[in-house]
C-alpha cells in the first residue's frame, strides 16, 4: 500500500511538470500568431495610407483639373449659365467634383427638366442635358410656359415666344386640383398632336377650364366653343370633323356659337340668334 501511494505521488508530480512545461510551449506559438497579425494590420495601414496619399496627390495633381465641360443638349447662353450656377472652373480637380450636388443644382435651372453627368478622366466633364420644350402658356398670375406633361416650369419673359395655345380658368389656390387641370390639358394637347391643317396645334388657340371640371377648346379657323371631356376626344375627333365639314358645306358654320360633344348620341350645336 505504501508503494502504490508513493507511485501515485511521483505521477501527480511528472503531470504537474508537463503541464508547466506545456504552458511554456504554447506561448511561443500564441506570440507567432499575434505577430502574424500584427504585421497583417501594418500591411492593410500602410495600403490605406497609401490610397488616402495617393487620393490627395491626385486631388492636387494637375493631371487631373477640370479643363473641359462638354454640355451637350443646350444653347450657348443656357451651357455658360449650367457653369455658372455650379461654379465650375479649372482650379477644380475632375475626382474631386460631386455629381449629385452638380445634378441637383443643375436641374435648378428653368429651362432643363434633367441632366446625366460622366467624368471622362483625366481632364473633362459631361453633362447630357434635357431641355424643357413649350407646349402650352398657362394663364395664372403671370403667364407661364408648360411641358407636355402638365408641367408649368417657368414665366415667361417678354421677348419670348408666345406662339402657344394658352391654358385658362385655373388657379393657382389649390395645387392638387391645378395639378390635375393640367393633365387634363396635356391629354387634349396629346390628342391633337398628329392632326394636320384646321385641327392641328397650329390652330388651337385656347383651352378653357369650366367650373364643372369640363373643357372648352378653341380654333383659329372658327369662332365657337367646343365642350368636351378630355379622356373622351380622342374617340369624338371624327364625329366632330365631320359636324364642322356639314357646317362648313351648308355655309352656316359661321352662325355656330358652341359645338357640345359631351352628349351619348352626338354633337349638340348651337347657333347664333336669328
Amino acid at each position: 500500500m505504501k508503494r502504490r501511494s508513493v507511485l501515485n505521488k511521483q505521477s501527480v508530480k511528472k503531470q504537474k511538470k508537463r503541464d508547466f512545461f506545456a504552458v511554456f510551449r504554447v506561448i511561443p506559438l500564441i506570440g507567432s500568431g499575434l505577430l502574424k497579425v500584427l504585421f497583417v494590420v501594418a500591411g492593410i495601414a500602410v495600403i490605406s495610407l497609401s490610397f488616402v496619399f495617393l487620393y490627395y496627390y491626385l486631388l492636387s495633381s494637375p493631371y487631373m483639373k477640370l479643363k473641359q465641360v462638354d454640355i451637350e443638349g443646350v444653347d450657348g447662353k443656357t451651357r455658360q449659365e449650367l457653369i455658372q450656377i455650379c461654379g465650375l472652373n479649372p482650379d477644380l480637380s475632375l475626382l474631386e467634383l460631386n455629381l449629385n450636388e452638380l445634378k441637383e443644382k443643375m436641374e435648378t435651372h428653368p429651362w432643363i427638366r434633367s441632366v446625366k453627368l460622366i467624368r471622362r478622366f483625366p481632364h473633362t466633364l459631361i453633362v447630357q442635358a434635357e431641355k424643357e420644350s413649350p407646349s402650352a402658356l398657362v394663364l395664372l398670375k403671370k403667364v407661364s410656359y408648360m411641358n407636355r406633361w402638365g408641367e408649368v416650369f417657368t414665366q415667361v419673359k417678354e421677348w419670348e415666344d408666345m406662339d402657344f395655345p394658352i391654358i385658362t380658368g385655373v388657379s393657382e389656390k389649390d395645387p392638387k386640383a391645378l395639378k390635375k387641370k393640367l393633365e387634363m390639358a396635356s391629354l387634349i394637347l396629346k390628342v391633337l398632336e398628329p392632326e394636320k391643317g384646321l385641327w392641328s396645334l397650329n390652330e388651337l388657340s385656347e383651352i378653357h377650364v369650366n367650373r364643372d371640371g369640363r373643357m372648352s377648346i378653341y380654333f383659329n379657323h372658327m369662332n365657337a366653343e367646343i365642350r368636351l371631356a378630355p379622356q373622351d376626344l380622342q374617340s369624338k375627333m371624327d364625329g366632330l370633323k365631320k359636324v364642322a365639314e356639314h357646317l362648313r358645306s351648308t355655309g352656316r358654320i359661321h352662325q355656330v356659337t358652341s359645338i357640345n360633344l359631351n352628349h351619348v348620341d352626338g354633337a349638340l350645336v348651337a347657333f347664333k340668334n336669328g
